[in-house]
């Protein structure tokens, strides 16, 4: 498995108790990707830069769709720029790909969308494997995690990771995302107050 398939069945298995937004999850998911073609050898990271290598299949439906968005022209893309653009709809997408390989399930007999109806985690070797990283704290996994807010604090050595930028960068676009919902509450409260005062 991948560090972002691995963050969206940490979270699933999270939801009840400690439930995420879509676009912190989409965004730490987008990070998590970028981890996971460095690790293929799809990019490399120059400064806050990413710079795309040569393009081969990795195997993974999403990640191959990942190395093939890649900007491959200078300046080349920000990872800032990267995680809003990969980010937009990523957890949904993730979602959507764990029921069509039979990670997730939904019960029978219901035929409500994708946003409204709860999907779980089946037993699974990935499952599986996602716990077991899960529980023995592995850095980026953990710092993604945190960033996302199920976990309480990332993990001590996350700073020394070689993806240091990304999880900054992470960190940043969440809290810009949650300011921007903050920004939009206060708006429409503003709003209906004006119509409450004719």
């Amino acid at each position: 498995m991948t560090t972002a398939r691995d963050l969206a069945i940490v979270t699933l298995a999270a939801a009840p108790d400690r439930p995420v937004e879509q676009g912190d999850l989409s965004l730490a998911l987008a990070g998590a990707e970028v981890f996971d073609l460095i690790a293929a050898k799809e990019l490399v990271l120059d400064g806050d830069r990413i710079l795309p290598s040569a393009q081969a299949p990795i195997g993974d439906r999403l990640l191959d769709e990942a190395a093939g968005t890649l900007v491959r022209q200078e300046p080349y893309e920000s990872v800032e720029d990267w995680l809003w653009r990969r980010g937009r709809g990523l957890s949904s997408a993730y979602v959507e790909d764990f029921e069509r390989i039979g990670l997730t399930a939904r019960p029978r007999g219901q035929r409500v969308s994708l946003r409204t109806s709860r999907a779980w985690l089946v037993d699974s070797a990935a499952r599986r494997e996602a716990e077991d990283r899960w529980t023995a704290g592995e850095p980026v996994l953990a710092a993604l995690a945190a960033a996302v807010g199920i976990r309480d604090e990332p993990a001590e050595d996350a700073e020394a990771l070689a993806g240091e930028t990304v999880l900054a960068a992470v960190g940043d676009a969440v809290m810009e995302l949650e300011a921007v919902r903050q920004r939009t509450a206060i708006e429409d409260a503003a709003f209906d107050n004006v119509w409450r005062g004719y």
